[in-house]
């Protein structure tokens, strides 16, 4: 497998003031699962698209192990996608489906057998070699349009939004089915979902994008626990987390965020971006993710007081939706103890867990 680079890419549709993608650089190591993830409109597809060959970007290069596929046809760049609408011929029964590409490449017949029986197996797709798509399941329609992508053993896979079309579960079970595969081929993949779920649980790196820029790359853990600016940390999280509009006083070693019903401290030390070398900022965000708040305090938490408007039944967990003096909030608790809507609740607070957001510009401090 290869490294995917994309050096300076820009993409505009004529007649179209804003470009796209303004400016994207970005490098897929070898053997990693890369997975843009964004809002719709954001410009993931497009980039998928590009990549594959089914675009022409404006500027910029696109390179393969190297090579620049720039202005080449998709069947001249090595690579194998999987469509959100399966794409599968519906005259072709399953082992017509996945042999296809490999008959273009006019391999030998006995090849084809070997890599499409062997890709069938690890697929749980023997059974339905003989199908037509119309006889199978949406799952099964899924597996035989990643068999064949795999079958064809490209230098680079692409996945364009492939489980937005199953249910809850099949969605699970394909993600598991994903993972499995990528980590048996070692493959370079770009995976594209609005899909926060999918991004965490199968990227080896998140590229967030917002309006064709990129907002923050890093590891799924990274992107959690410490978000570049407002957006991302919105984005990722559900429930998503807690804003809560404050003003920063600083003093000698330490500094606390001060708002409508509440004092949190801030430990300089613990914000690069509020030491006395670093501009002021005295308007910010106080972000907290609804796992960190809780119904009993525990060590230096600071109480936020509300009522609860409504809950949210999880099975073993509860989601509240309280309104408090400081602002929306929302909780996860266990359900064995979580009020009722209507009762007044004090919210505890652990000041270690917060996260700090320049209130104009939305970059973490």
């Amino acid at each position: 497998m290869c490294d995917l680079e994309l050096s300076g890419i820009r993409k505009q549709y004529d007649g179209v003031a804003r470009p796209v993608i303004p400016d994207l650089d970005l490098v897929i190591p070898a053997h990693k699962m890369v997975v843009l993830v964004g809002p719709s409109g954001c410009g993931k597809s497009t980039t998928l698209r590009m990549v594959a060959g089914l675009e022409e970007p404006t500027a910029g290069k696109i390179l393969i192990d190297g090579r620049d596929v720039t202005h080449l046809p998709p069947a001249e760049r090595d690579i194998a996608m999987v469509f959100q609408s399966y794409a599968l011929y519906p005259h072709m029964t399953v082992f017509e489906n996945m042999a296809f590409g490999l008959r273009i490449k006019h391999l030998p017949e006995a090849e084809i057998r070997r890599r499409v029986e062997a890709t069938a197996d690890s697929l749980g797709l023997r059974p339905y070699l003989e199908r037509r798509p119309k006889a199978l399941s949406g799952g099964q329609k899924q597996r035989v349009a990643i068999g064949r992508a795999v079958v064809r053993q490209p230098k680079v896979f692409l996945f364009d939004e492939p489980l937005s079309n199953l249910d809850a579960k099949l969605r699970g079970d394909m993600r598991r089915e994903i993972a499995r595969i990528h980590r048996e081929l070692n493959a370079t993949a770009m995976y594209v979902t609005h899909d926060q779920i999918e991004a965490m649980t199968l990227a080896d790196q998140i590229v967030v994008l917002k309006d064709g820029v990129v907002q923050q790359i890093g590891t799924p853990i990274d992107i959690y626990e410490k978000p570049a600016n407002r957006f991302v940390a919105g984005f990722f999280g559900t429930p998503s987390m807690n804003f809560l509009e404050a003003d920063l006083t600083q003093g000698a070693g330490s500094a606390s965020a001060r708002g409508n019903g509440f004092e949190i401290p801030v430990p300089i030390a613990n914000v690069p971006s509020l030491r006395p070398a670093a501009a002021a900022v005295d308007r910010v965000v106080v972000g907290i993710r609804p796992e960190r708040l809780s119904l009993a305090k525990t060590g230096d938490d600071v109480p936020l007081r509300g009522e609860v408007a409504m809950r949210e039944v999880l099975g073993a967990e509860v989601v509240l939706h309280v309104e408090s003096a400081a602002g929306p909030l929302t909780v996860r608790t266990d359900a064995g103890a979580a009020p009722r809507p209507g009762d007044t609740v004090q919210v505890w607070l652990d000041p270690k867990s917060i996260h700090l957001f320049d209130r104009a510009s939305e970059e973490r401090l």
